[in-house]
């Protein structure tokens, strides 16, 4: 991966703001990193040209944040969310202003559309594989500024993190982890799947069947069970895209990347974080799957890669941001797993998209 090409992309990106058309994401700046991490940085300034014409200028902040709390989830202020934490990270280790917003941020993980979390991941990774650099600090703070400016909860996942950051029982037996597979399988749906991701999730409160599905998946335990139940989580995520991503192909791809994400996250936290953490990322992957997924899944086509890297080069010559970033976590999830059918997930997007 060139560090200065993806630096170069960040100076372009950063002077564009989180959003465009209305509340759209800005995908740039998770679709360079992505693919500068995969070798294709000789496609990342050509991508970007293209790119950059529809997106919006950097909004303007309205006065500074004070009442941070007051400010969380407020789309008007999100000048202000990025100048604050452009602040903080200028005055603080990242590390450590990631340590203290990540608790705060992490109930709202359905934050545009999940975009917010895997932003930050991207960010994260970035910083973490790598040696800082400005840009990456100017993009660890935009990230964290969309994700509060856009703070949204997922119906009834506020006990699910209540559980999940409590102290497990004494007696309670360590035996097996999280049933990630079960819980999957046991998740509604909405009965209207119609209008846009902050419609439907507002529907799960109407669905009696959804609250106790999301508190099926017990937390974790021990810090180790949560990066075990997040690597499962985005294992059989990915081979689900295969079962329903032909019902809404972009909006199901973040099933798999938000989770991937929080697991990209982990090794710059605390480990008393990784719990709570895998609970989040639970919730906004049923809560994806159950406003976005049919109920009955399909059998999709095989085109699989011959290799990881050619898995991925097919989705940058495809150059849709959600291909791109589908390919780059299913790849983790293959790495991790060896389940060459996560492979199938990546081609099977730039079909559908």
């Amino acid at each position: 991966m060139s560090d200065g090409i993806l630096d170069e992309a960040y100076d372009r990106l950063h002077r564009t703001g989180p959003e465009y058309e209305g509340w759209l994401s800005n995908h740039g700046p998770m679709a360079v990193e992505a693919l500068a991490r995969h070798g294709h940085e000789q496609r990342v300034h050509r991508w970007l040209d293209d790119y950059l014409t529809q997106l919006d200028e950097l909004p303007r902040g309205l006065r500074p944040i004070d009442d941070w709390r007051a400010a969380l989830g407020d789309a008007k202020r999100a000048g202000d969310w990025l100048a604050y934490f452009d602040r903080h990270l200028r005055e603080q280790p990242w590390r450590d202003v990631l340590g203290t917003w990540w608790p705060r941020l992490l109930p709202g993980i359905a934050a545009g559309a999940t975009h917010g979390v895997i932003r930050v991941g991207h960010a994260v990774r970035a910083l973490h594989l790598h040696d800082e650099s400005p840009q990456r600090l100017t993009e660890l703070g935009q990230a964290l500024g969309y994700w509060a400016a856009r703070w949204q909860p997922v119906p009834g996942a506020d006990r699910l993190l209540a559980a999940a950051t409590s102290d497990p029982p004494a007696a309670q037996p360590d035996t097996t982890g999280p049933d990630v597979v079960a819980a999957l399988a046991g998740l509604p749906r909405i009965d209207h799947q119609t209008g846009g991701i902050r419609e439907r999730l507002g529907r799960l409160v109407d669905v009696p069947r959804w609250e106790p599905a999301l508190a099926a998946l017990r937390p974790a335990r021990t810090p180790t069970e949560a990066e075990a139940g997040l690597g499962t989580l985005v294992h059989r995520a990915g081979l689900d895209y295969l079962r329903f991503g032909h019902a809404a192909p972009v909006m199901l791809v973040h099933a798999v990347t938000a989770p991937t994400a929080v697991l990209r996250t982990l090794p710059a936290l605390d480990r008393a974080l990784w719990a709570p953490s895998l609970a989040a990322a639970w919730a906004a992957t049923a809560a994806v799957t159950s406003v976005y997924a049919p109920t009955d899944g399909i059998a999709s086509a095989s085109v699989t890669a011959a290799t990881p890297a050619e898995a991925f080069a097919r989705a940058a010559r495809h150059g849709d941001a959600h291909v791109v970033k589908l390919a780059d976590a299913v790849l983790d999830a293959h790495a991790a797993s060896g389940d060459r059918r996560l492979l199938d997930a990546a081609g099977y997007a730039a079909q559908l998209i």
